[in-house]
């Protein structure tokens, strides 16, 4: 069975593990924003879990207004449920979410990944290797979470060669209940160094800038992905929404 990331579940002041301000860009009430989407979508703050603003207020420094500002917009995002008379709590997750997820990243990606083997420059190539580069070095660290930001990174380096502005946001708004789901299979052995392969098989399809090849780099390196996540619901049913239910 595949083991959870420890949460520190037994600390009722999830608030306490929030990363503070100044490790993110912006105005404030941006910045709330994205120390609370960090927490969710990292499993800081586990499917279920209680937000307690006012514990939010205290840890971040804040008044009330840029929190329910930050909670509001989690909301629209599917991120956390407001339950009138009950509390704000973190969205679990869902199976049929992750699939829709997987389903609009693949459509989108491998689209761009064939438009952007004819298209894709010398320094973009470039780019995408010295970001290559960055992920061997903290595969051999065994640096998780840095893997995974330097993976965001190269997806959305490939979105944005298409020349399409609003496809980064598009696609990566698609994929918040399947980044969600990635961090419980982060502990598997050997997925970093899978993904590293994936990634490189992308890489050689753009260098020689064939975009069949581009495409189905892309598509299996996803679909590879989901074969990883469709056992979650049953090691993890407590993290997933009872079935029927949003």
């Amino acid at each position: 069975m595949l083991q959870a990331p420890p949460t520190g579940s037994q600390d009722l002041n999830g608030a306490a593990r929030l990363l503070p301000l100044d490790r993110f860009q912006g105005s404030l009430g941006q910045r709330v924003y994205q120390s609370l989407q960090q927490a969710i979508l990292t499993l800081t703050y586990r499917p279920g879990e209680v937000i307690r603003k006012p514990q939010i207020c205290d840890r971040l420094g804040v008044s009330r207004s840029p929190v329910a500002d930050a909670v509001a917009k989690l909301a629209a995002e599917g991120l956390v449920d407001v339950v009138p008379q009950a509390g704000t709590f973190v969205t679990r997750l869902s199976m049929t979410d992750i699939r829709e997820g997987a389903f609009i990243r693949e459509a989108i990606e491998t689209a761009a990944a064939e438009l952007v083997a004819v298209i894709i420059t010398d320094d973009q190539l470039r780019d995408l290797r010295r970001n290559l580069m960055l992920q061997e070095t903290l595969v051999a660290d065994g640096d998780q979470q840095g893997f995974m930001q330097l993976d965001g990174q190269m997806h959305e380096m490939l979105l944005s060669f298409t020349g399409f502005p609003r496809l980064p946001q598009v696609s990566q708004t698609a994929w918040l209940s399947v980044h969600r789901a990635r961090q419980l299979i982060l502990p598997v052995p050997g997925r970093l160094r899978t993904t590293l392969d994936e990634h490189r098989r992308i890489l050689a399809a753009f260098e020689a800038r064939d975009p069949q090849a581009a495409r189905l780099a892309v598509q299996q390196h996803l679909r590879q992905l989901l074969t990883y996540l469709q056992p979650l619901e049953r090691d993890h049913p407590d993290l997933f929404s009872p079935q029927g239910q949003p």
